[in-house]
């Protein structure tokens, strides 16, 4: 494990990176937004996560590339709740209308503290006040990254408040396998019989719809050229009740020669294949990115639960422990 300032902020608060080694695997975590700025697989030169070599992206064009996001990841629609019978008003940081990712200062763009580390795990706090970005309770939440034999790396969070409250924390890293500008030569397999339509705004309509005839139908491997032009891929895919016991594989991404299963604890999986990137600062490979560079596969609570009581309930009460692990397990692909 070795760390090593990444930059400073324009608050002059400093960014520290982690870069922890283990198993076949290379991840390197800054505190901003507890992000996974890189991930790199021995045998393979590219990194398999976008990413930036310096902070200042992270703070434009880059915001939620790899972070943990929360203290509710994805929209709530008008930034409105009602919590433990009372009615809140959030912050509404998307063109004014919707809360995205816990607000304008959600955990995705916090400055975390390390807390431990070692050869091959790190883990990060953040305390999140009462009141924050409109919420009841104090939070405080922790983010573990530790690489384990498979190679998987686990990304688990836990958290606790003050007050019944909204807990729901997504990571956030964009994945691009095979070092190409696109998704073009990627497979996609996800284990959903059923989505959530959206509206313009991209918040839920209402039940869970069958994926079978739609664009988002990954019930067998699927070639990303075949669905990247076509209606746009940015839903929650419903992958099952939450499991508060170990992780269950939902989804597979491959490409030539290699293949990542993401297991989870939760009963969301937002698939965005990164419509809005477009050309900037250098990343990791040592060039912008373009549009469709990365795909997000958020594992989390469905959006906008506060106003569907069918789904599944992203509330935290006092005394409780929100738990969240995701593990990233990579493998030859198949044939390769």
């Amino acid at each position: 494990m070795t760390a090593q300032i990444f930059g400073t902020l324009p608050d002059g608060r400093q960014v520290t990176r982690v870069t922890l080694q283990g198993h076949g695997l290379t991840a390197s975590i800054i505190t901003l937004g507890a992000s996974l700025q890189d991930l790199r697989i021995d045998g393979t030169e590219h990194p398999l996560v976008l990413g930036y070599p310096t902070l200042e992206p992270y703070l434009t064009e880059g915001v939620y590339f790899g972070a943990i996001v929360g203290r509710y990841a994805n929209r709530i629609a008008a930034g409105e709740a009602r919590i433990a019978g009372r009615s809140y008003q959030l912050d509404r940081n998307e063109q004014g209308r919707t809360m995205l990712h816990g607000g304008a200062d959600g955990t995705g763009q916090r400055n975390w503290t390390i807390a431990d580390h070692g050869p091959d795990h790190v883990s990060l706090v953040d305390h999140l006040p009462d009141g924050h970005m409109g919420f009841p309770g104090a939070m405080l939440v922790r983010a573990f990254y530790r690489l384990m034999p498979g190679p998987v790396l686990r990304i688990s969070v836990l958290a606790t408040a003050s007050d019944t409250t909204l807990c729901n924390f997504a990571p956030h890293s964009y994945f691009n396998l095979d070092g190409s500008d696109d998704l073009s030569g990627h497979l996609l397999h996800i284990a959903a019989q059923t989505y959530l339509p959206v509206d313009d705004h991209l918040i839920p309509v209402g039940a869970p719809a069958p994926v079978q005839g739609s664009h988002l139908d990954f019930r067998e491997p699927t070639r990303l050229a075949d669905r990247l032009h076509g209606p746009l891929i940015d839903h929650n895919l419903c992958i099952g009740a939450q499991n508060l016991g170990s992780p269950v594989p939902v989804a597979t991404l491959q490409a030539a020669n290699l293949s990542m299963q993401i297991e989870t604890t939760m009963p969301g999986l937002q698939v965005y294949a990164g419509d809005h990137i477009r050309p900037g600062a250098t990343g990791l490979a040592g060039r912008p990115y373009h549009r469709f560079a990365g795909i997000a596969l958020e594992t989390q609570f469905w959006p906008d639960s506060p106003h569907h009581p069918d789904y599944p309930l992203a509330e935290l009460r006092r005394g409780d422990v929100y738990r969240h692990i995701t593990n990233l397990r990579f493998r030859p692909a198949a044939g390769s």
